[in-house]
C-alpha cells in the first residue's frame, strides 16, 4: 500500500481513509450520501464532523490538473468549489496501481440540476437556472477560462433571494488563458448549448421535465442571454466628454450586476466625444477595502471602499485626459485624496460633523450626486451635490459618533496616506 496525499491547511488529514482500496468499494462510517448529480467519474462523499468532502476518482495527471485550474480560478474569486487537496500514486495491497483522488469541499445549500427539477414546477426553475449558468459561463471567460463542458450536470446551484447562483463543480477539460478570443467563447457556449438541450431531453424522457419545455428553445435562450450579458460588460460606451455622468451609469450598472471595474480606459474619438472601454473581474469578499487601506490608508467598508476606488478611477481619467499625461494609480488616488475626498468633507459643517464617519458620508454623497443627476439629467457637479445632502440628509441624522461614546472634537479627520 502507498499514496502521496496533499491537503491545505484547515482541514482534515484524511489519513484514516482506506486510500489502499477503490472508491467504489469503500464501506466505512464517515461515508455519507447527499443529493449528488451525475457523473463520470466515481464520486464519493465522507464527512468530518460537520463538514462534507466529495472525492472524486480520476487519473493521477487529470487529478493534479483538475487541482490546479480549480485552486486558481478560487484564489481569484471565481464561483467554484473550494478544492482542498489530491491523492496520488496510489495503489492496493497486491501493489497494483490505483487511480487519482481530487478532493474537494461540498458546497453547503448546493443542489444538482436534477433535485431542482423534482422538487419545483418547471416554469418555475429554467429561467433562473439559466440565468445562474450564463452569469457563471461569463465571469469564468472574463476571467480567461475556458470550461470545454458546460452543463448543467458539471455545476452546482444555491438559492439565492428567488434566483439560482451556479458553482463550477468540474474542471476536467477547461484550460486557462490570460484572455480568451472570441473564437474559443463561441465554441465554449456552442458546447454549453448543446450540452443544455440534451440534459433537457434527458429529463423530458424520464417524465423529471414538462413536455411544454422546448429544449431546443432553452439552448437558444441561452446564447441570447449569454450575449447579452457579456456585451453588457464588455461593449464600449460612446459619450460627450463634458458628461461624467454618462460614465457613472455604466460603472454603476456594472456593479449591479456584481462586476467591478479593473480598469478603465477613456479615448477621444473627435467631435467631443469619447469612448470608454472597461475591463471587468469578479472579486473576492473585502477585495475592496483591502485595496482602499493598501492604497491611501483610508479604512472603509466594503460597499464604501468600493464606491470610493471607482470614484478614484473615473478622477484618474478625468486628470490623464485633461493633463495629457499617464498617472500611477498611486498618485491618482493621494490627488483624488487632496482634491476630491478631503474638500467634500470639509464642505461639511463643523456642526454636522459628528453624524457619520467621513467614508459614510463621502459614499452617500456619491449617492445623493447620483440622484440629483438623475433628476437634472447631466451631472450636477460635487459642490452642489454636497450643499443639498447636507441640507436635506445630513441634518436631519442622529450623532453616530455620541452614539458610540467618542466626542465629536470639530476637527476634519485627516487620512494618513502612509501605509
Amino acid at each position: 500500500m502507498s499514496f502521496r496525499l496533499t491537503t491545505r491547511p484547515g482541514h482534515p488529514t484524511f489519513v484514516d481513509l482506506p486510500w489502499e482500496m477503490p472508491l467504489a468499494s469503500w464501506d466505512i462510517p464517515r461515508l455519507v450520501a447527499p443529493v449528488r448529480g451525475i457523473s463520470r467519474h466515481v464520486v464519493r462523499f465522507v464527512a468530518y464532523g460537520g463538514a462534507m468532502y466529495a472525492l472524486k476518482e480520476l487519473p493521477d495527471p487529470i487529478a493534479l490538473r483538475e487541482h490546479s485550474l480549480l485552486r486558481a480560478l478560487g484564489d481569484d474569486g471565481a464561483p467554484v468549489v473550494e478544492v482542498i487537496g489530491t491523492v496520488t500514486g496510489r495503489r492496493d495491497e497486491a501493489d497494483d496501481e490505483l487511480e487519482g483522488v481530487l478532493i474537494t469541499r461540498h458546497l453547503e445549500f448546493s443542489l444538482p440540476y436534477r433535485a431542482l427539477f423534482a422538487r419545483q414546477a418547471t416554469e418555475q426553475v429554467w429561467e433562473p437556472m439559466l440565468d445562474g449558468l450564463v452569469e457563471l459561463l461569463v465571469r469564468l471567460h472574463l476571467g480567461g477560462f475556458f470550461w470545454g463542458d458546460c452543463s448543467l450536470s458539471n455545476a452546482l446551484f444555491r438559492r439565492d433571494a428567488g434566483e439560482l447562483s451556479a458553482w463550477l463543480v468540474d474542471a476536467e477539460t477547461a484550460e486557462l488563458h490570460a484572455q480568451l478570443s472570441d473564437g474559443q467563447r463561441a465554441w465554449d457556449l456552442e458546447i454549453a448549448m448543446g450540452n443544455v438541450g440534451g440534459e433537457l431531453l434527458d429529463l423530458q424522457a424520464a417524465g423529471e421535465v414538462s413536455d411544454d419545455l422546448d429544449p431546443g428553445e432553452v439552448a437558444d435562450e441561452l446564447m441570447g442571454r449569454y450575449q447579452n450579458l457579456w456585451s453588457e460588460l464588455t461593449s464600449d460606451l460612446v459619450f460627450p466628454s463634458w458628461d461624467d455622468h454618462a460614465l457613472h451609469q455604466r460603472v454603476r450598472r456594472l456593479n449591479e450586476l456584481g462586476f467591478d471595474v479593473r480598469e478603465l480606459e477613456l479615448e477621444s474619438v473627435g467631435h467631443g466625444e469619447l469612448r470608454l472601454h472597461l475591463t471587468t473581474r469578479v472579486v473576492e469578499p473585502g477585495h475592496h477595502h483591502r485595496r482602499l487601506l493598501a492604497l491611501i490608508g483610508i479604512d472603509a467598508q466594503e460597499n464604501q471602499a468600493r464606491r470610493m476606488l471607482n470614484d478614484i478611477r473615473r478622477f484618474r481619467a478625468h486628470l490623464e485626459r485633461r493633463d495629457g499625461m499617464v498617472l500611477s494609480e498611486q498618485v491618482a488616488a493621494l490627488r483624488w485624496m487632496v482634491d476630491s475626498f478631503e474638500p467634500t468633507i470639509t464642505r461639511v459643517p463643523e456642526s454636522l460633523r459628528a453624524k457619520l464617519q467621513p467614508a459614510e458620508v463621502f459614499h452617500q454623497v456619491l449617492e445623493h450626486r447620483w440622484f440629483l443627476s438623475e433628476q437634472a439629467g447631466a451631472d450636477v457637479g460635487t459642490e452642489a451635490a454636497v450643499d443639498d445632502y447636507v441640507a436635506s440628509i445630513l441634518a436631519g441624522l442622529p450623532d453616530e459618533r455620541a452614539v458610540l461614546g467618542s466626542p465629536p472634537t470639530g476637527s476634519i479627520p485627516r487620512i494618513s496616506s502612509s501605509r
